[in-house]
C-alpha cells in the first residue's frame, strides 16, 4: 500500500495524482523548496547561536566569537568533505528521492540537536550534520533537476534554484532575529520544524520521471495490431539489406576507465567553471565578516541596520530565472564574463564610502546592488555550465561515466568549490580589512573579479580559439548543444 501511495515503483497500480507528482514544475518546486529549507535552517539560527553558546553551553562571553567561527567552519568543512562522497553515492543509487529523504532526516536531526543542545559538543555535531545534509541536498537535488529537464532549459531551472537560495539567505537571518527578540529561543526552532514538515511532504509526494514512465507509457491497444502486422509484412517482402554492425570493436572498448570524478576534473572547461564558482562565493561572502562592522563604525548603525545592507546585495538575484533563460538561448560564456566584469568597478568604488552622510549611505547601497547584479549574472550560467560539460563528455565518449551518468558527482564538485569559497571569503575580507583597511579590501576584490573574467571568457562553453579572415578577428560563443549558443560560423572563433 505504501509503495502505491508513495509511487516507488513497487506496485502495478499507478499512484494517485501521478502526472501531477511527476510534472516538471512540481519536481522543480520540490528541489527549490529543499534548497530553500537547507539555507533557511542554516540562516535562521545565526542570531541565536551566540545566545546558545553563552547561556546554554556555558561558553564565556570572551570566547563566544571564537566558537561562532568554529561552528561556521564546521558547517563549511562538512559540506566540502562530504560532497564528493554524496555525489558518488547518488549516482550509484537506484533513484534520487531516497537520498533526498535521507538528507532531510539528517537536517531534521541536526535541527533537534541545535534546539535542545546544552553543550558545545552537541552544537558542533548539529552543525556537522547540517553540512552533511547540505551536501546531499545540493548534489542530489541538482542532479534530479538535470534528469528532469535535460539540457534544453537547464539555465532557467538553475536560475529558479538560485532564486530560492537567495530568498532564504535574505529572509532567514532577519526572521530569526525578529522572532528571537519577540518570542524567545524556542520559537525560532518552531518555525524551522514547520518548514521541515512542508519540505518532507513535498519530497514524499515527488515521483521521478524515470519511475513515472512505468505507468505513463501507454500499452499498444488492439487498434495498433493491424498496422503492426502490415509493417511486419512489408518488412518481410522487402529485399534483404545488410544491417550496419552495432558491435563495438574490442580496441574501442577501454580496458580501464577512470572514476567519473577524475574524468570530470581533467576538463579545463569544468575546472574554469568551478574556479569561477569559488570566486563568486568568495566575493559574496567576503562581506559577511566586514560589512556589518564597517557600517557600525562608519555610520553608527546597530546590527539590525547593518544587516539590512545585505538587501541590495541579494535583491538582484531575483532576476536569476531571466539570466538562466538568456543562458539557455545565447550560451553561458558572455553572460558569465559580463557578470564578473560588471561587478569589478563597483567593488573597487566601495572605497569611496568613508563618511557618515546620506549621499554616502545611498552610494553604498547602490554599489552593493550593482555588485549583486554582476555576481548573480555570473553565477547562474556557471551552474548550468556544469551540466553542459557532462553532456559534452557523454556525447564525445558515450558510456564514459557508466550507466547512471555523473551529474551528481559533477554538482558535488560544484559544492566543494562553492563551499571552499564560503570559507575563503570571510577570511579574506576580515584579514585584509584588519591589515590594510576597507579601501584595499574593495580593491583586491575588484581585481579578483577582473582576473576571473579572463578564464571565464576563454573556457566557458568550450575553449575559445581565434582565427583571422580578411584581417578581422571576431569571436562567437560556440556550443550548439553544448551550451545553448549558436554553432561556429565561418570567420568566427572556433570552440573546442
Amino acid at each position: 500500500m505504501f509503495a502505491w501511495l508513495l509511487g516507488t515503483g513497487g506496485s502495478a497500480k499507478p499512484p494517485p495524482f501521478l502526472k501531477l507528482r511527476s510534472a516538471r514544475w512540481f519536481i522543480l518546486m520540490t528541489v527549490s523548496c529543499a534548497v530553500f529549507t537547507d539555507i533557511f535552517l542554516y540562516g535562521i539560527i545565526v542570531p541565536v547561536v551566540p545566545f546558545a553558546l553563552s547561556t546554554r553551553a556555558g561558553i564565556h562571553e570572551d570566547d563566544v566569537q571564537h566558537w561562532v567561527s568554529i561552528l561556521l567552519a564546521v558547517y563549511g568543512g562538512a559540506l566540502l568533505i562530504a560532497s564528493p562522497f554524496c555525489g558518488w553515492l547518488a549516482d550509484k543509487a537506484p533513484n534520487r528521492r531516497l537520498p533526498l529523504l535521507v538528507g532531510l532526516l539528517t537536517l531534521g536531526g541536526a535541527t533537534v540537536m541545535l534546539c535542545v543542545g546544552s553543550s558545545i559538543g552537541v552544537l558542533v555535531t548539529g552543525r556537522l550534520l547540517q553540512g552533511l545534509s547540505a551536501a546531499i541536498v545540493w548534489t542530489v537535488g541538482l542532479a534530479l533537476l538535470v534528469d528532469t529537464v535535460g539540457q534544453t532549459d537547464i539555465g532557467q531551472t538553475m536560475g529558479s534554484v538560485f532564486l530560492a537560495m537567495s530568498l532564504a539567505f535574505l529572509v532567514a537571518p532577519l526572521l530569526g532575529g525578529i522572532v528571537y527578540a519577540r518570542a524567545g529561543y524556542y520559537a525560532v526552532f518552531y518555525i524551522a520544524f514547520g518548514v521541515i514538515v512542508l519540505d518532507i511532504s513535498l519530497r514524499l509526494l515527488l515521483i521521478e520521471k524515470k519511475v513515472a514512465r512505468k505507468w505513463l507509457v501507454e500499452p499498444a491497444g488492439p487498434s495498433a495490431e493491424p498496422s503492426s502486422r502490415a509493417a511486419d509484412l512489408a518488412l518481410s517482402s522487402a529485399p534483404a539489406m545488410p544491417l550496419p554492425s552495432t558491435d563495438i570493436p574490442p580496441s574501442a572498448t577501454p580496458r580501464f576507465r577512470l572514476p567519473p570524478i577524475l574524468t570530470l576534473l581533467s576538463s579545463h572547461r569544468l575546472l574554469s567553471a568551478l574556479f569561477a564558482c569559488l570566486v563568486q562565493a568568495t566575493l559574496t561572502t567576503a562581506f559577511d565578516s566586514v560589512l556589518p562592522l564597517y557600517a557600525a563604525s562608519t555610520f553608527g548603525w546597530t546590527s539590525t541596520g547593518a544587516g539590512l545592507l545585505f538587501l541590495p546585495l541579494i535583491t538582484p538575484s531575483f532576476a536569476a530565472p531571466l539570466v538562466g533563460f538568456l543562458a539557455d538561448r545565447h550560451g553561458p560564456r558572455y553572460l558569465a564574463f559580463a557578470g564578473f566584469l560588471f561587478a569589478a568597478p563597483p567593488l573597487v568604488l566601495l572605497r569611496l564610502v568613508a563618511a557618515d552622510t546620506l549621499p554616502q549611505k545611498v552610494l553604498l547601497c547602490a554599489l552593493l546592488a550593482l555588485v549583486g547584479a554582476g555576481l548573480a549574472t555570473a553565477m547562474v550560467p556557471l551552474m548550468a555550465e556544469v551540466t553542459y560539460v557532462v553532456e559534452e563528455r557523454e556525447r564525445d565518449a558515450p558510456g564514459c561515466f557508466g550507466e547512471r551518468g555523473a551529474y551528481a558527482q559533477a554538482y558535488a564538485l560544484f559544492n566543494v568549490f562553492f563551499a571552499a569559497g564560503t570559507l575563503i571569503g570571510p577570511i579574506w575580507g576580515g584579514f585584509v580589512v584588519g591589515r590594510a583597511g576597507w579601501g584595499v579590501m574593495s580593491l583586491t576584490l575588484g581585481l579578483l573579479a577582473v582576473g576571473t573574467s579572463v578564464p571565464v571568457l576563454v573556457y566557458t562553453g568550450g575553449v575559445l580559439r581565434w582565427r583571422r579572415k580578411g584581417g578581422v578577428e571576431a569571436g562567437e560563443d560556440g556550443g550548439g548543444d553544448g551550451g545553448g549558443g549558436e554553432g561556429k560560423k565561418a570567420g568566427e572563433s572556433e570552440v573546442r
